[in-house]
């Protein structure tokens, strides 16, 4: 069976950036419903598109293809008491982006030093050109319930 709309994909995957560093080891594959459900980056399932079991996919996206460019509007410098006492670089949170419709964005601690907290919204791997290595280990039908629900159910 060939990749296409409405078909659940198995792939067997690991990613590098455009240097050959790994990002992401693959360590379970990844299973999504191919057709613009929002499971895979646009361009990836382009270049997935009609390719069958055990063929390979080497696909490169560039950063807006991806997670999207660095915005370094997204760094800011807060007060070190505006957050919790056990507060460790790396650590996660959501905060409300401004625009008021209370969207919430999730911001990443990058510094602490001097009083101050620098925190980082973008995601860790904007930016970057990622390199996918794909081998299709699986692809069938949808259900018409993974269909109605626009996601793959195991």
């Amino acid at each position: 069976m060939r990749i296409g709309k409405d078909t659940v994909v198995t792939l067997d995957y690991r990613v590098t950036d455009s240097d050959a560093n790994t990002v992401d080891e693959g360590a379970q594959p990844l299973v999504y419903l191919h057709g613009g459900y929002g499971g895979l980056f646009a361009a990836l399932e382009s270049a997935l598109e009609g390719k069958e079991t055990g063929e390979v996919v080497t696909a490169r996206l560039e950063p807006d293809q991806a997670f999207g460019e660095y915005d370094a509007e997204l760094i800011s410098v807060e007060s070190r008491d505006l957050f919790p006492a056990t507060l460790e670089v790396g650590m996660q949170f959501e905060r409300v982006v401004e625009g008021g419709d209370e969207e919430t964005a999730l911001f990443t601690v990058t510094d602490i030093a001097d009083g101050k907290v620098v925190v980082d919204g973008n995601h860790p791997l904007a930016g970057m050109v990622l390199v996918f290595h794909c081998t299709v280990a699986e692809v069938r039908p949808a259900t018409a319930e993974e269909i109605g629900h626009g996601h793959t159910h195991d």
